[in-house]
């Protein structure tokens, strides 16, 4: 068979090739049907997320909050996270590691040059062929043999191996899953660093809320006890009343300095994310006015939420890392098969520079190699065997992966609706508590009850506000934790 026709018959070959291995083929967990049948809490905590699905959507991204200052530092943390910039370049190892795999696709070509002068042995192997040939002239061929001379080369090489059995394009499959991995990695980490940076946010948020709320206690309190004062000075009331109202301004301001502790840490915290110095953000994160209005929080209605965790980025990231373990049992398979190989060069040689580039100094060759494995001590089975363990592991891994997510939404969304409703009642409480105060005084103002009454509504209030403020808190921070367990803020509105 001449060049031609072996050439042809190879290039048949590797058109008719396949990749052996196994095939990646994406099979999502079988999931129930129904919210209902899905949730594994009290239905009472489903209801709004069942009725009106088709109702108006939250906005998309932490825009949902309606906070310019939570935005603006959402974009800093993006562009200052050092997680970030190292997932970032790990994304980008994996771009260029499938540059890498994906040249084996091509023929690989080499250009060479070279000039030495060389001597050759006399004593070596040719001195044997030389006294066979000619034993009267054998001391006169081997000095000229030995002789120092020069030896220039110049040419190139070229090979390229026959993906017969589907090794190349198995390696260029694992390599791309691989990358997929890696992109969910960067966006694992940036929904992580988001949603611990809105919740360091809204943390701050509540404890300046608490430390208004405390001021404006404390202040209200000092009225009171100037008024109880003048009470007691006109005889309308006793000193136990006076030392009664003293005692709760006591307690009200020794709230505060604990308060500015925990708003001073929650800035530190925010900082530190940023990469910035402690101070840097102190202008940005001051505390609101008190005429800010806070965005309204939305009342979710999701789709399925195990349709909606598949979005999540440690899911896909899963998912890539089954694909890529998948690939790679048909590499290890494929190193079972031979290989085939088309290697050519051409080139010119001589030992004279007057002559070397001549039509007559040329050397070429072309033609396949085989390489056949006979005998490894089974290194290559036990090959095959252990990618198939690690693609196992890679599937108990996605599964697990699955479930986890499924329950973190469950609980997100159950603690979300649980404190909806309890931050309603909450509500009610603090409109019936201050009625009842401005009751109180308005009595005791007239002399129909002590200031017992009084100051027992105060506090009674008090704590009301102060449980309606923390519970208006932890609504925002359940909501960033629903919109990291499905997989970001935008998915709230994908639904």
């Amino acid at each position: 068979m001449n060049i031609p026709h072996l050439a042809t018959l190879l290039a048949a070959l590797a058109l008719s090739a396949c990749a052996v291995g196994p095939d990646f083929k994406p099979a999502p967990p079988a999931s129930p049907a129904s919210f209902a049948d899905w949730h594994g809490g009290s239905p009472e905590l489903i209801a709004p997320q069942e009725r009106e699905r088709a109702g108006a959507a939250a906005p998309a991204g932490w825009s949902m909050f309606g906070d310019p200052v939570l935005d603006a530092l959402q974009a800093r943390a993006l562009a200052a996270s050092p997680d970030l910039q190292t997932a970032a370049l790990r994304f980008a190892q994996s771009r260029t590691q499938l540059l890498v795999v994906q040249a084996q696709r091509v023929p690989q070509v080499n250009a060479r040059a070279g000039a030495r002068r060389e001597r050759q042995s006399e004593d070596g192997d040719p001195t044997r062929l030389i006294g066979a040939l000619n034993p009267a002239n054998r001391e006169q061929l081997i000095q000229t043999l030995s002789e120092p001379h020069y030896l220039y080369d110049a040419g190139f090489d070229a090979s390229w191996e026959i993906d017969l059995w589907g090794r190349v394009r198995r390696s260029v499959e694992a390599a791309d899953a691989n990358v997929a991995a890696s992109q969910a990695l960067l966006a694992q980490v940036q929904l992580s660093v988001q949603a611990e940076l809105a919740r360091h946010y809204f943390e701050l948020r509540a404890v300046q809320r608490q430390i208004r709320i405390a001021r404006e206690d404390i202040a209200a309190a000092e009225e009171t006890l100037q008024l109880v004062k003048a009470r007691a000075d006109g005889g309308l009331t006793t000193d136990l009343d006076v030392t009664r109202q003293q005692a709760q301004a006591a307690d009200l301001r020794a709230r505060l300095p604990q308060l500015l502790a925990q708003e001073a840490a929650a800035v530190n915290q925010i900082t530190l994310l940023l990469g910035e110095r402690p101070g840097a953000l102190q202008a940005q994160l001051a505390a609101r006015p008190d005429n800010a209005s806070e965005h309204p929080l939305p009342d979710l209605s999701l789709g399925l939420p195990s349709e909606l965790a598949l979005r999540r980025p440690d899911i896909q990231r899963a998912q890539a890392q089954l694909h890529a373990a998948t690939a790679d049992i048909g590499v290890a398979v494929a190193d079972l098969y031979p290989r085939i190989t088309i290697g050519a060069s051409f080139g010119y040689e001589s030992v004279n520079a007057s002559t070397f580039g001549e039509w007559g100094s040329r050397q070429w060759f072309v033609g396949p190699s085989l390489q056949l494995p006979i005998f490894d001590g089974g290194r290559r089975r036990a090959t095959v065997t252990l990618r198939e363990l690690q693609q196992q592991e890679a599937a108990v891994a996605y599964q697990q992966t699955v479930l986890k997510a499924w329950h973190e939404i469950d609980d997100a969304l159950s603690a979300y609706s649980a404190e909806r409703l309890r931050n309603a009642q909450l509500a009610q409480r603090e409109r019936s508590s201050r009625d009842a105060l401005q009751l109180a005084r308005v009595r005791y103002d007239h002399g129909l009850t002590d200031f017992l009454v009084q100051l027992d509504a105060q506090r009674t209030w008090l704590q009301a506000q102060r449980e309606y403020t923390e519970s208006t808190s932890r609504l925002a921070l359940g909501l960033v934790a629903v919109s990291k367990a499905l997989g970001g803020a935008g998915d709230l509105a994908k639904s």
